[in-house]
């Protein structure tokens, strides 16, 4: 790196933005084996709302270009045609391609600035843009695209290695179902169950009270904020903010809930973080048993079945222990008791259902990647 020449260029040098033509969502139907993705200004998942069957000619976009929501500002690589929503804008390169590489590489660029972009009212977002400067490697005073491919190859490789020995070390590698796993899936049907109240299931612990304001705290691990703190956000678990270990109760293995949201998704907690506010956790107390993790992700699915519900909402204020504890589930049952052995084999399958196609696509990703940093 020490040895590249950079240049600085003019995002209104290198593209073109350019509208999409909108398709509201209420004029088809979602198919989650559609062809077509349905690009929104969402900046979850990249972008992508749902999946869609052929429409038509008329707002079908041309794939390979780079899409834009104009609420996050937050940019995708849209390799493949697809269709779009309202308040979405796409960047074409002027007078270069785009490869998976390259548009990942100016899709880093691109969401250093995008506070900048949030922060200029939409309809002078194109102006912002163009005025926009970047650095890009050079060679003889050209763009240097050679270069950019083979930084992101190395990349990709080093990250896929990362993966690739988590896998190994978590024994997520081998994904072989097992004699067990496979009756337990094809019997699944015929699983028993039976109704269990929350509260005599789980207890809500008690937590010390932290005097943070989560609008205050780094989103990022700074100094001696470094444990996670639950709020009542969805993302990412309901962990988007730190605070310091001094003073806080730290919880580990454990489920979480909001209590004060519009979306009342429980999670298993696997690693350490505290509790902020509108929000609480909860822990297995029935006959004294210790849940394995597995038993806590089967009995997580088993909760949000009758938490996860619209008429939970921010209005109705349903979602405090006071109310979730008097909800009933249903867990698959032996001898009238939790059958934690089909609960901890069931999860088990499905993670091996689940990692086999990560596993695949790691060693297709490594394969690739090293041809292309030998070249």
């Amino acid at each position: 790196m020490k040895n590249v020449e950079w240049g600085e260029f003019k995002l209104g040098d290198l593209f073109k933005i350019k509208g999409n033509p909108q398709l509201n969502k209420d004029s088809f139907s979602f198919n989650e084996n559609g062809e077509f993705h349905y690009f929104t200004r969402t900046e979850f998942n990249n972008g992508i709302l749902g999946y869609v069957d052929y429409l038509d000619e008329e707002h079908k976009i041309s794939g390979n270009c780079l899409a834009v929501g104009m609420i996050a500002m937050k940019f995708f690589y849209m390799e493949n045609d697809f269709y779009a929503g309202q308040f979405t804008k796409r960047a074409i390169p002027k007078s270069f391609s785009l490869t998976p590489r390259i548009a990942n590489y100016f899709i880093s660029l691109l969401n250093k600035n995008q506070k900048t972009f949030q922060n200029v009212l939409v309809r002078h977002f194109e102006n912002e843009f163009y005025k926009t400067k970047i650095y890009l490697p050079t060679k003889n005073g050209k763009i240097d695209f050679d270069f950019m491919e083979i930084f992101i190859a190395e990349l990709e490789a080093d990250r896929i290695a990362e993966l690739e020995a988590y896998l190994l070390a978590t024994g997520l590698k081998d994904y072989t179902l097992t004699k067990e796993e496979e009756k337990v899936l094809d019997e699944f049907k015929n699983i028993k169950w039976g109704e269990f109240k929350l509260g005599v299931l789980f207890e809500k612990i008690k937590t010390k009270k932290l005097s943070f304001k989560a609008d205050e705290l780094p989103k990022q691990i700074t100094d001696e904020y470094t444990l996670p703190c639950l709020t009542s956000s969805f993302k990412n678990q309901g962990l988007n903010y730190f605070v310091p270990k001094d003073g806080a109760t730290i919880l580990k293995n454990v489920i979480s809930i909001p209590s004060n949201s519009d979306i009342y998704r429980a999670y298993f907690q696997s690693n350490e973080f505290t509790v902020l506010s509108d929000a609480y956790a909860i822990r297995w107390v029935f006959n004294g048993v210790k849940l394995l993790p597995n038993q806590y992700l089967f009995a997580v699915q088993c909760i949000n079945k009758v938490t996860d519900l619209s008429i939970y909402s921010y209005k109705n204020k349903l979602g405090g222990w006071n109310v979730v504890k008097n909800k009933y589930i249903q867990l698959p049952i032996k001898n009238d008791k939790p059958d934690f052995e089909i609960m901890e084999t069931f999860i088990s399958a499905i993670q091996k259902l689940v990692i086999k196609d990560v596993v695949l696509y790691a060693d297709r990703k490594i394969a690739a990647t090293k041809t292309a940093v030998n070249k």
